[in-house]
């Protein structure tokens, strides 16, 4: 039996080492972190949004860039650092700012989507729904601009329904206060919310109980040790850590343990903020997962708290919240839901999610032997995380992935 050292705690690495136990490998975790999900998979945005995958880079982003940076509360922060990672990988953005290389990624993600969709129903008999929160709520993607939910209604096609902004309201009460300055929207059945630090404790339960699971080492990842082509050794807190394969599931701090074995992984850390505030009797909470499509703002519920996400702050790997952002965060949400939670007994977030510069995740084979990889998931990894597993799980036993590979494998 091949055993695994599957690096990270987070939902994509806890989602690869099941499928890679069920895969019929031997599996170890090593995280860091006292508790799993404790990174980008903590407080995030809770949804899954199988449809919605739109890469971040399109054409004419880069103008609306500019503009985002002027604006008091804009969706986008950017620090300069003197660290050519950063600007290696806006160079790679600029460069997928092309609305055709948009829609081949986009159909890309979409087969991911699908695929996770259907993973994830897989578990359904090991890890039950209503553990973590897990509900059907489908989403609703508002537009201010009259233009843009035009042009949004004309992709609709079959899977969405388009809703003028007073169709939106009666759909989601929650928006009353904002109809006004709202264009329209268009509605997805079938996409879910759910908490995703709950699937990752659950999921975390059922690893311990498997018995190809060899158990959880709590250390930091230092760096790889090659010998003729592979890995020989994992340096860690806890000592040098053996495995025959090895698994690179460690969010940003995938890139720095990455260049140890001389690879280079094209992720930047897009710091993204939330708030969590209880949902009281008499409140008024969103049923429907809600993107303010412009303030690039997502609301969802999730069990009785109000999940509110957003943000892009460019400034390396500072994971700490800026009160500002913080306030303007609480500000858009008292203006669009302002009866959807108490908001004075928030509480606030902030997190670092490994992006590519195409928005698609990295995942499979490196050019060391050994060692895998399923990294770069952006602000998608619940969406993605159990799809991506079980590619991984497939090249890894040497068969076919269930999707193309192309545009998600490692390029030299």
């Amino acid at each position: 039996m091949r055993e695994v050292m599957v690096i990270g705690g987070g939902v994509v690495g806890l989602a690869s080492a099941w499928w890679l136990l069920e895969a019929g490998f031997g599996v170890t975790l090593l995280e860091r972190d006292a508790t799993l999900g404790a990174g980008a998979s903590f407080r995030n945005g809770g949804q899954l949004s199988y449809r919605y995958v739109a890469p971040f880079a399109d054409a004419g982003v880069p103008l609306k860039a500019l503009r985002w940076l002027l604006q008091k509360d804009g969706p986008l922060r950017f620090r300069p650092e003197a660290d050519r990672r950063q600007w290696r990988w806006l160079a790679q953005f600029v460069a997928h700012c092309d609305a055709g290389i948009h829609r081949r990624t986009t159909a890309r993600l979409l087969q991911l989507g699908e695929l996770s969709r259907s993973a994830m129903g897989q578990l359904d008999g090991i890890l039950p729904k209503d553990e973590f929160g897990w509900r059907e709520a489908g989403k609703l993607v508002v537009y201010r601009s009259g233009k843009l939910f035009d042009a949004a209604a004309a992709r609709a096609g079959t899977g969405g329904e388009v809703l003028s902004a007073a169709a939106c309201v009666a759909a989601e009460p929650a928006l009353a206060a904002a109809q006004a300055v709202l264009a329209g929207g268009v509605f997805n059945r079938g996409e879910a919310v759910a908490d995703c630090h709950d699937f990752c404790t659950g999921l975390g339960q059922r690893l311990r109980a498997h018995p190809r699971f060899r158990g959880i080492v709590r250390g930091e990842a230092r760096g790889f040790v090659l010998e003729k082509g592979k890995v020989s050794w994992l340096d860690t807190s806890a000592g040098m850590l053996a495995a025959d394969d090895y698994v690179l599931a460690a969010g940003i701090r995938s890139r720095t343990l990455a260049a140890t074995a001389g690879i280079y992984l094209p992720l930047y850390p897009l710091k993204g903020y939330s708030l969590s505030a209880p949902v009281r009797p008499g409140d008024c909470p969103p049923q429907i997962s809600v993107t303010d499509f412009e303030r690039k703002v997502l609301y969802a519920r999730i069990g009785d708290q109000l999940r509110v996400a957003a943000m892009v702050d460019m400034v390396g790997e500072d994971a700490s919240l800026d009160a500002g952002r913080i306030a303007g965060l609480l500000r858009q949400a008292r203006a669009v839901m302002p009866r959807a939670a108490d908001y004075e007994a928030m509480t606030a977030w902030a997190g670092l999610r490994p992006a590519t510069p195409s928005s698609a995740p990295i995942i499979g084979a490196t050019p060391v032997s050994n060692l895998w990889l399923n990294v770069g998931h952006g602000p998608l990894g619940f969406t993605f995380a159990c799809g991506s597993a079980s590619i991984l799980a497939a090249v890894m036993r040497g068969e076919a992935p269930p999707i193309s590979l192309e545009g998600l494998a490692l390029r030299g």
